[in-house]
């Protein structure tokens, strides 16, 4: 069940494809080995209001959280996040060499006993994989 879900800036439309982000955010995750395919889900969210560091409406960001079921050790989630991270960092650079914009990211586990789930994605993938 990992659900990631992308905050941003409005001025980030105009700098990258959010769209592509969270596709690219998709593979990233399941590329870990960590996260099971079936329960990737990406989001991103527009702040319409915000206001950054010293007002300027120029600043922008984005901001990964990653929210995912507890269980992992702390070596798993931290290979995981450095590779979501990395791919994130990537994709946002040419945006970062002309705009003044920050980049973070986060990942919380979610206690399973607090947590119940539903649904039937698995039953419809395409292919065999169904992790």
């Amino acid at each position: 069940m990992p659900h990631i879900t992308v905050d941003y800036s409005p001025n980030m439309e105009d700098r990258a494809d959010m769209a592509a982000l969270c596709d690219l955010l998709r593979r990233a995750a399941i590329e870990t080995g960590v996260l099971p395919m079936a329960g990737v889900r990406v989001r991103a969210i527009r702040a319409d209001h915000t206001s950054i560091a010293d007002g300027d409406a120029a600043h922008g960001y984005v901001d990964i959280a990653l929210r995912l079921r507890g269980g992992r050790d702390l070596a798993t989630r931290k290979a995981a996040t450095a590779h979501v991270f990395a791919a994130a960092e990537a994709f946002l650079a040419p945006a970062m060499a002309r705009h003044s914009i920050a980049l973070s990211f986060e990942m919380r586990d979610i206690d399973p006993e607090l947590s119940p789930k539903a649904g039937n994605i698995r039953d419809h993938l395409k292919g065999e994989a169904h992790d």
